[in-house]
């Protein structure tokens, strides 16, 4: 049966509520004590999962040493001494009790043997390396332990984790985000393992909703076919009807003047006055660059958008993806349009918008 939610995530700023300099201060370093620890744990765990799926498969070690992976009380042949998630968790506890409070650490194990089984196919078939976290990895907890509620100016929300108040920063956000928040605290949806992030100083709460699809009239007989190219970006093909959201003049005009932009501020580094840093002799280049990813993030959802709309209002429960892996293999040979056509990202977010919609997607 299909399932009738759909999971959303929204990275949101916040900011910890306490005027209390010295207090404050103390909120912060605990923060990022948590985040370099929880990195250190997330690392060893994987480890540990890794090599217990390799102790049967380890040719080279006696009979009587290859075992079954499983709990000695429910298999005569198991080598553990609880169940494989129960293994992990108890590995956290031995290294980092008292470092990490035990509902992260639970969030934590949960999360991380999740990622291991969605991998460890490929592991076996070593067709992928050992995931690596990297030290700004966020800090998870599970949905129940945050609590919203409305700040007493103004549209944003607070909360209370792990005994730090914090508040969110929603400035001037025209998205959904605050329409989620206040459905989440009036119970109409249900907030799921969530986590929070340290970026260059600031905080970010990485925040899952768990939403009911959107309800539409929707009929599967009824196909949307449509192409991804370079010259039109999309062309959507339902019965006799034929429309084209955006083309190559309008999406690559603006991309090009950034890079363009960018390269000159590149060359323009080398004659900056020494003595400052790199990080400020690049601070122009960065901006370019990230000035260049919101552009075509912000093109990507509008065009997989209003392809949505279309299907939406067509009435089309199918869309079809037509001759898209040839021409994949034609952009992979080109370095402009490896560089340039974003259809990775254009793909991903037609179908998480799909999805929301209750549209079936099938890729050719």
């Amino acid at each position: 049966m299909e399932k009738q939610t759909i999971i959303l995530t929204r990275k949101i700023q916040i900011l910890v509520d306490c005027k209390d300099k010295e207090q404050r201060s103390a909120h912060f370093e605990r923060l990022f004590y948590w985040q370099n620890t929880v990195f250190r744990a997330a690392n060893l765990a994987t480890t540990h999962l890794f090599v217990q799926e390799q102790i049967k498969d380890l040719v080279y070690l006696h009979d009587d040493v290859k075992l079954k992976l499983a709990d000695v009380k429910k298999d005569a042949n198991g080598m553990l001494v609880c169940s494989q998630l129960g293994s992990a968790y108890r590995l956290l506890s031995f290294y980092f009790k008292g470092q990490l409070p035990s509902k992260i650490m639970a969030a934590l194990n949960i999360s991380i043997n999740r990622l291991y089984k969605s991998d460890r196919l490929a592991y076996w078939k070593g067709e992928k390396s050992l995931r690596n976290y990297q030290k700004y990895m966020p800090i998870p907890f599970s949905g129940d332990q945050l609590k919203l509620s409305k700040a007493e100016h103004g549209r944003n929300f607070k909360f209370v984790l792990f005994k730090i108040p914090f508040c969110t920063f929603l400035g001037k956000d025209r998205s959904d985000t605050p329409a989620l928040l206040q459905s989440a605290l009036a119970g109409q949806i249900k907030i799921c393992a969530s986590a929070i992030q340290i970026l260059n100083d600031k905080l970010f709460l990485l925040l899952r909703f768990e939403q009911p699809k959107q309800q539409h009239e929707l009929h599967e007989h009824i196909i949307a076919e449509a192409s991804l190219s370079v010259e039109q970006l999309i062309t959507v093909s339902i019965d006799r009807e034929k429309h084209q959201i955006g083309n190559k003049e309008e999406f690559l005009y603006r991309r090009l003047a950034i890079q363009a932009a960018m390269q000159r501020a590149q060359r323009a580094a080398s004659y900056c006055r020494g003595g400052h840093g790199r990080g400020k002799k690049l601070k122009c280049l960065k901006h370019f660059h990230d000035k260049e990813k919101r552009y075509v993030d912000n093109r990507l959802h509008l065009y997989s958008r209003r392809l949505i709309d279309i299907c939406v209002k067509a009435k089309a429960g199918t869309l079809l993806l037509v001759n898209q892996q040839g021409k994949q293999e034609i952009a992979k040979a080109d370095n402009f349009l490896l560089r340039n056509w974003s259809y990775y990202g254009l793909v991903e977010k037609i179908k998480y918008k799909a999805e929301r919609a209750g549209i079936q997607v099938i890729v050719e």
